[in-house]
């Protein structure tokens, strides 16, 4: 998830314009998305990435990071939790309620990690405790409001860092495990 330094997904107008991707950090990007097993989705994300990815490898002239990208996609299974949509493609399945329970089967079944997607429903997956793992990708840059990255939590939250990495565009890469408590 890309965040701002001072802890936000999006700005004040709900934008993301504010978010470096260079081919370096895409790459990268493309390489945690291939090692998922199931992207997990809410609704509003799930209909930002089935509006461009599904097509978005039909322009040769495309840099290869998004070719790669829209070719892994498209193959990854995803979930799609949402109590609106009445239907979902590109390899898709609909949830429409029971998060909880949901991936906790899935996060039972053998494969990659399981790849939150969507500020609401990261925010109930943590709040049912069911994050195993954050990865963030902290943008260097400070928004000073806009759409929170944590929700409220009702008690903290320990974590041990398991590993950090920078990129030449100045965004650091944190993955925090939880930890025992």
């Amino acid at each position: 998830m890309m965040v701002s330094l001072d802890g936000f997904i999006e700005d004040a107008k709900g934008s993301l314009e504010w978010v470096l991707i260079d081919e370096e950090l895409h790459a990268f990007a493309n390489d945690e998305a291939r090692d998922s097993g199931v992207f997990l989705y809410g609704r509003r994300l799930y209909e930002t990435m089935s509006a461009y990815w599904p097509t978005a490898d039909a322009d040769p002239s495309e840099p290869e990071v998004i070719l790669d990208f829209a070719h892994i996609w498209k193959a990854k299974p995803k979930v799609v939790f949402s109590k609106t949509l009445e239907r979902v493609d590109w390899n898709s399945r609909l949830v429409k309620d029971n998060i909880g329970d949901e991936i906790a089967k899935l996060k039972a079944e053998p494969g990659g990690h399981l790849s939150v997607g969507g500020a609401g429903l990261a925010a109930a997956c943590i709040e049912l405790g069911l994050v195993d793992e954050y990865r963030l990708l902290v943008q260097p840059v400070v928004l000073g409001k806009g759409k929170r990255f944590f929700p409220v939590a009702r008690e903290p939250i320990s974590l041990r860092l398991a590993e950090t990495r920078t990129f030449a565009s100045g965004v650091v890469y944190l993955r925090y495990e939880t930890a025992p408590g």
